[in-house]
């Protein structure tokens, strides 16, 4: 395998695992929506703690969304390190197979001048 291909296929699975990020930032805003909308609903006057609703009871729905809400800002916080990261690990992956492509043109370029000589 050379090295552009090497660097090609590392490059589509960043790509790959940056899609995995976004698809994990969407999980949790799906339970931090879920999680407010039960806390709002159930309780009559929740506290909030920023924009987040929570209701401590005895009740296990109060602590259900107070669940669904932490692990939703869990999985986005999550997804977006993840997106971060694998979109400069591509980007690196990019600039090397661009600098390997620039190298094996002027190989070529070489020999052909050797060639015509």
């Amino acid at each position: 395998m050379s090295l552009r291909d090497y660097l090609h296929e590392k490059a589509e699975e960043s790509r790959h695992n940056e899609t995995i990020g976004y698809l994990i930032i969407i999980i949790g805003s799906i339970f931090l929506i879920g999680g407010i909308i039960e806390t709002v609903v159930v309780s009559e006057n929740p506290r909030w703690f920023l924009f987040i609703p929570y209701e401590i009871t005895g009740e296990v729905s109060s602590v259900v969304g107070l669940a669904f809400n932490f692990v939703g800002l869990v999985l986005l916080c999550l997804g977006i390190a993840l997106c971060i990261h694998y979109a400069l690990e591509r980007s690196w992956y990019m600039a090397e197979l661009r600098r390997a492509q620039s190298h094996e043109i002027e190989k070529m370029a070489r020999r052909r001048k050797k060639k015509g000589k």
